[in-house]
């Protein structure tokens, strides 16, 4: 069955689907699914995710409205802006975000990995019933009560089972779980599966492991950069009955929100003091309502600007301008007299609100993330020093 492709935000689809079908997709909360009136017809309307979900046989993909290499900037220049501004990954434009991803990914794994598998040293904790390495004289003691055997001990192992390595690996099952790329794309994973055979992949839940930009790793450093946005991906598998839903997808706010305070704080380093990510204050005195703005900056302990990154402007039932209360409880903290919107550009008009009977202004900024990644980033800057001019006077 051909996928059924949505795009983000977009208009709905009408499709025939059985009853069961739709109640999963329902229960997902990934898709608005409504009854079109007609006996099995349903319509379809993606929200604000993008990726991949399976129901059944049933295979729907939910494109960005960005172009997919400036969705993989944003994602990427979050996590590592030096790189993420002197790299750029090359994606096919004309093929869907999992494809795209799946094709690059799987071609410079494989170029990596066929250079020659990576190796390096790994600390192994284990009992063992010979001497290897040191004895872990408290563990000895605190597990075998003075026995001499089996030995609790610690060593340096020369292996391919590294961070890097494992990275690459669980990367690679999780798209092939979760997509459905072209078969070149994924032969192209099962390969590198093959040539990883003896790494261990991650498990759901777990730490994952940090990496050094090295020497040593200097050709694997573009497959991780794109394996970290892959495993950043929110994958997930549940059961409704005998149906199975999985799928694989990214939150556009949260992608949008992570950038802006990023850029923000990269924008801004050259100023006396610092920036604070989802800083963590109280609205009462009470201490019993916390607020977490997604940008402040600090000096000398006290907040001189406050900023809220919004990829649609929230308007729930009865609070139409939501965004501009929780700006205003902010300033009323941090006791700023102007505070800073920043939406994706179509969701809300650029303009300036003077609160009555109050001294705060909170600004509205429009940022263009569809266009090349330079041009976003100048946006950014010009912004970064408009609030730094707001402020100062």
């Amino acid at each position: 069955m051909r996928p059924l492709i949505l795009r983000e935000a977009g208009a709905g689809q009408l499709v025939e689907l059985p009853d069961s079908v739709a109640a999963t997709l329902r229960s997902s909360d990934l898709l608005t699914v409504l009854p079109a009136g007609r006996p099995g017809w349903w319509l379809l309307t993606a929200g604000r995710k993008v990726g991949a979900v399976r129901v059944g046989d049933l295979q729907i993909v939910i494109e960005p409205k960005i172009e997919i290499h400036r969705l993989v900037f944003l994602m990427g220049y979050a996590r590592e802006p030096d790189f993420w501004r002197n790299h750029e990954v090359t994606l096919n434009a004309h093929s869907g975000l999992m494809e795209a991803l799946t094709e690059s990914f799987g071609r410079l794994a494989l170029r990596a990995v066929e250079q020659g598998v990576l190796k390096g040293y790994r600390t192994v904790d284990e009992s063992a019933a010979v001497m290897r390495g040191r004895i872990r004289e408290a563990e000895q003691i605190k597990q075998r009560f003075g026995r001499l055997i089996p030995l609790e001990i610690r060593y340096d192992d020369f292996t391919v089972d590294v961070a890097e390595n494992q990275l690459l690996l669980t990367a690679a099952l999780q798209l092939l779980r979760t997509t459905g790329a072209a078969p070149r794309a994924r032969q192209r994973l099962h390969r590198l599966r093959l040539l990883l055979a003896d790494v261990t992949p991650l498990r759901r839940g777990t730490i994952r492991p940090t990496w050094q930009p090295t020497r040593l790793n200097a050709r694997y450093q573009p497959a991780l950069r794109l394996a970290e946005l892959i495993l950043n991906g929110d994958s997930f598998e549940q059961h409704r009955g005998d149906l199975r839903i999985s799928g694989y997808v990214f939150d556009m706010w949260r992608i949008f929100e992570d950038f802006v305070s990023v850029a923000l704080a990269e924008a801004m380093r050259g100023r006396p003091g610092r920036a604070s990510l989802q800083h963590r204050a109280w609205l009462d005195e009470d201490r019993s309502v916390d607020i977490r703005p997604d940008f402040v900056w600090q000096r000398d302990g006290r907040v001189e600007l406050v900023v809220d990154a919004k990829y649609k402007a929230e308007k729930p039932s009865g609070f139409p301008q939501a965004d501009l209360y929780q700006l205003l409880a902010y300033c009323t903290v941090f006791e700023l007299t102007t505070g800073h919107l920043i939406y994706a550009a179509g969701n809300e008009p650029e303009r300036h609100h003077h609160i009555r009977n109050s001294p705060v202004t909170v600004h509205c900024h429009s940022l263009d993330v569809n266009q090349p990644p330079a041009h976003v980033i100048a946006q950014v800057d010009a912004m970064a020093s408009e609030m730094n001019a707001m402020t100062s006077a």
